[in-house]
Parts: structure tokens; C-alpha cells; sequence
């Protein structure tokens, strides 16, 4: 399987909306702490993606994505900060692969297409938080990213109960 990264814009990220609905109920039915809760079907993530496509549309987020065969497999997000004392900074959010699609290196390769972009943009800090403990806070060590700590309690697993949360940070550019 040969997959391609892209940038989507929001023409791009409106077409792949039932695509990138099917990824992120896979990774919320998987486990993944994403701001979502159980029971979650892809339908329920039309709203949200269409969200995303229109802040993409205004310059306000990055969306990389993942494709194998046409098919959206799995996408990052880099919310690009607006505060006028912020201009350097980005939001990494939902790094989210597809279970079918694991294995394949798609999160470093998303990653480093969506930081490349950032840098671009002149951005040259990025920071995102995770759900402590998730197999995803054990990725970003190995993509350069620094670990800052843990707030408790931070937000709720998709079936309920707490959830702590760590904080990363990478310096890009």
C-alpha cells in the first residue's frame, strides 16, 4: 500500500467529509480521547468536519491528510494561533490514523508534512495536548516533540470517566 500526504484545501476537505468521518469514529470508538463521546457514528462528525473545512477556507487551520487509494485513511490538524501577540505559534490537534491503516508510519509522515507547512507559514512553535497514558502520547517523543507536563482531570474518555492530560511542545523552522 502506497500512501500519499497532502494539504487539503477547503474544497478538498469538503469532499472528503464522509472519508475523514469514517477516521474519526474509528478512532473514537477505539478509545481515542478527541473531545467526543460514546456511542459516536461517523455521521455525528459531519458538522464538526464541515468546521474544519471552512476554517481551512479562512486561512485559520492546516489539514493534512493521509490517502491510500483515493481513500482518506488519516489526517492532522495545526490550528494556526491569531492572537496578535501569537503569530509565531500553531495548535497541533486529532492526529488520528485510521486502525486499518496503522503501521504504515502515516502519523510521522502527516506530521512532518503538516510542520513543514506551519514553518511555512512562519510558525515556529507548535504545541499540542493528549490524552496521558493513550498510545498517542507515547508517538510524540519519537517525532522531536518535548514533553511540559500533566494537568488532571482534564477532560472526559469517550465512555466517561477522567482523563488526565499531557502537554508537548516542538520548536519547527
Amino acid at each position: 500500500m502506497t500512501a500519499t500526504i497532502r494539504i487539503f484545501d477547503a474544497t478538498s476537505a469538503r469532499a472528503a467529509i464522509p472519508d475523514l468521518c469514517e477516521v474519526l469514529s474509528d478512532c473514537i470508538n477505539g478509545g481515542a480521547s478527541l473531545g467526543f463521546m460514546l456511542p459516536f457514528q461517523p455521521q455525528d462528525g459531519e458538522a464538526y468536519w464541515s468546521e474544519i473545512a471552512t476554517e481551512v477556507e479562512k486561512g485559520g487551520i492546516i489539514l493534512g491528510v493521509a490517502e491510500i487509494d483515493g481513500r482518506v485513511i488519516g489526517t492532522v490538524q495545526i490550528g494556526l494561533a491569531s492572537k496578535p501577540n501569537q503569530p509565531h505559534r500553531g495548535d497541533l490537534m486529532k492526529l488520528l490514523v485510521h486502525r486499518s491503516g496503522r503501521g504504515l508510519g502515516l502519523s510521522r509522515r502527516l506530521m512532518a508534512a503538516v510542520e513543514e507547512e506551519a514553518a511555512r507559514r512562519g510558525r515556529t512553535l507548535l504545541v499540542l495536548d493528549t490524552a496521558t497514558g493513550s498510545e498517542a502520547e507515547k508517538i510524540y517523543p519519537r517525532f522531536g516533540w518535548q514533553r511540559v507536563g500533566v494537568i488532571p482531570d482534564y477532560a472526559l474518555w469517550p465512555q466517561g470517566g477522567f482523563c488526565d492530560t499531557t502537554i508537548f511542545y516542538k520548536r519547527i523552522g
